[in-house]
């Protein structure tokens, strides 16, 4: 089974990319109809079939496919799931739009970061949206999907064409990137283990951190994370994604412009993982703590040298 059902009209649907419990796109359900809070990739689209039928909710039933924002794990699959959804309009961020309608651009720079065959391998074909068939959505702005609202905001810090929603009906927010990371094998200690996603190429830590206090406002119960699926004790998590926040861009600052910087911050970053994982006592080895998040800690701080060449630029 690549579903769950988690209450509240929600089933989480594991995308099948990297290993199982990796990354999440969420169905929504309301009144016989349906959304889709991102789509994974193009590999996705008979898990969210799967999980649609397993729910009983007819394909012309599902009316909005939303993007949290349009990195492939997230907006990958898009154009290929809109395909089988005849009713479906899709919804993203202003600054996401034309990127859905032409993927090339993504694509291209998806190339750059992991290389063609691994995207052709992870991400299968990007299938371009229809214009007809996309709307941008505006920060604050309602989507009524069968009398229940989401409510949208612009979330940047991870990107800056990222869209959180909140949903009052179950008092969460569905996340995408902006809520960090938590991966469900490091359950079993004292809390479940979090950290910021900060991959390139526009990663803001004073807009993250901000993004993190505007979603707390609405005092949430739990957070529907892409990267993967439920957590509670929204305001324990918030503290220590904040703390590692400015620990990174710390450990940022103290590697950039050194030689094999990327590589040595990598490793600096996969220290400062295990030590989390040893302060909550999770049950996990340090080799397998670098195991699971080697991808995480590459890509963090790929991301985090990024930002610190642009913002070298701009002053």
């Amino acid at each position: 089974m690549h579903h769950e059902y988690l209450g509240d009209g929600i089933t989480v649907v594991d995308i099948g990319l990297e290993r199982p419990h990796f990354g999440a796109c969420y169905l929504i359900e309301s009144g016989g109809l349906a959304a889709v809070y991102d789509a994974g990739t193009s590999h996705t689209v008979p898990r969210v079939l799967s999980a649609l039928a397993e729910r009983g909710i007819a394909r012309g039933n599902v009316r909005y496919v939303i993007a949290s924002h349009v990195h492939l794990d997230h907006a990958g699959g898009v154009g290929a799931l809109l395909r089988e959804l005849p009713a479906a309009q899709v919804l993203a961020h202003a600054r996401g739009v034309r990127h859905l309608v032409d993927p090339s651009a993504l694509q291209a720079s998806a190339e750059q970061v992991y290389g063609a065959d691994v995207v052709a391998a992870h991400y299968g074909r990007i299938v371009p949206v229809p214009a007809e068939r996309i709307r941008a959505l505006s920060d604050g702005e309602d989507v009524d999907l069968g009398g229940r609202v989401l409510h949208v905001v612009d979330s940047p810090g991870h990107a800056r064409h990222h869209v959180a929603l909140y949903d009052a009906a179950s008092s969460s927010w569905f996340t995408g990137d902006c809520f960090g990371i938590s991966y469900r094998e490091f359950d079993g200690g004292s809390e479940p283990l979090i950290f910021p996603t900060t991959s390139p190429v526009q990663f803001e830590p004073e807009a993250m951190k901000a993004t993190i206090h505007r979603l707390l406002s609405r005092q949430p119960r739990s957070m529907l994370l892409t990267h993967y699926s439920r957590i509670g004790d929204v305001e324990a998590r918030a503290r220590t994604l904040l703390r590692l926040i400015d620990a990174q861009v710390d450990l940022a600052r103290r590697h950039a412009g050194h030689a094999d910087s990327t590589a040595n911050l990598t490793e600096a970053l996969q220290v400062l993982f295990h030590s989390e994982v040893r302060r909550i006592g999770a049950p996990v080895s340090e080799q397998r703590t670098r195991e699971l998040l080697a991808i995480d800690a590459e890509l963090n701080a790929k991301g985090m040298l990024v930002w610190l060449e642009r913002e070298k630029r701009s002053n």
